[in-house]
């Protein structure tokens, strides 16, 4: 691994926590339920697909990936009903700031640097084949150094997650594939079947061709073989989000991640570990 990928990999877990409050913290989920979008996946998957204009349910299985498509088509596209994707995005950005406010209360100096690194990281970002990244970096970037933080947090973490995407469907994973195979490695089914959708009886057929791949055992517990396919698909996702990195000189790209670690602890506490993003606790 390239100093490139070391550093995608650490900004990963420093930066998803940042962006990730919106979907967690109960005054983000509150300005969601204030735009008419009550319920926790109404927000989410308003918020989240908003970017990507008044979308219908095909595009966005298709952009998050993990999801059964049941789950999506419950909310799209009948949450634009309730808000325009202009009210979700302005639903998102005013709570996620409302979130991230009192979280980051005490570490102004480390955010306004922070963001001040990531802003022209984001402006040269290559989205090519990146339809979530491309999305939101295509929105206005605002002003106050902890909206700027959450942006181009959301803005590079969505770059990693198509990445990512294109990494599992290369591995010749499905959406469904790709979580039994993570259960059978490090994360509790409980934290990833029912956040996503997926039935016992999809779940199973997943097991099944998976353990016919040689992946899992019969147990459910991947095997040598599958922990494998797992890492190379975590290096192709690292490899994959490394080039926004390329161009920082090493010590400035150390300086990014120390700047980002208090940050990124505190917003740490609004979200539970495991969880079913997969994320660890931010380390130093």
């Amino acid at each position: 691994m390239g100093d490139a990928e070391r550093t995608a990999r650490r900004l990963w877990t420093l930066i998803e926590p940042v962006h990730a409050v919106t979907y967690f913290a109960p005054r983000a989920r509150a300005a969601f339920e204030e735009a008419g979008l009550r319920g926790f996946w109404r927000g989410y998957f308003a918020g989240r697909a908003a970017p990507l204009g008044e979308v219908g349910p095909g595009p966005v299985t298709a952009a998050f990936f993990g999801f059964a498509p049941t789950m999506v088509a419950r909310a799209l596209p009948g949450v634009w009903a309730m808000a325009t994707p202009e009210r979700a995005l302005e639903a998102r950005r005013t709570g996620a700031r409302a979130a991230l406010e009192p979280l980051l209360s005490g570490y102004d100096r480390l955010v306004e640097e922070a963001a001040a690194l990531l802003v022209p990281v984001v402006e040269e970002l290559d989205c090519a084949g990146r339809v979530l990244a491309a999305a939101n970096r295509a929105l206005p970037v605002p002003e106050g150094a902890v909206d700027r933080l959450w942006h181009a947090a959301t803005v590079l973490r969505e770059h990693r997650g198509d990445g990512h995407v294109a990494a599992l469907v290369a591995a010749g994973l499905d959406g469904c594939e790709a979580l039994v195979l993570r259960a059978g490695i490090d994360l509790p089914r409980a934290e990833l079947q029912p956040h996503r959708g997926w039935s016992d009886d999809q779940w199973q057929a997943a097991r099944d061709r998976l353990t016919a791949r040689g992946w899992l055992g019969l147990d459910g517990t991947a095997t040598p073989e599958g922990r494998q396919a797992h890492r190379a698909v975590e290096e192709a996702t690292d490899r994959a989000a490394a080039r926004p990195w390329q161009a920082l000189a090493p010590a400035t790209a150390d300086r990014l991640c120390r700047l980002l670690v208090p940050p990124a602890r505190a917003c740490a506490t609004a979200l539970r570990f495991p969880n079913p993003m997969g994320l660890p606790a931010p380390a130093e």
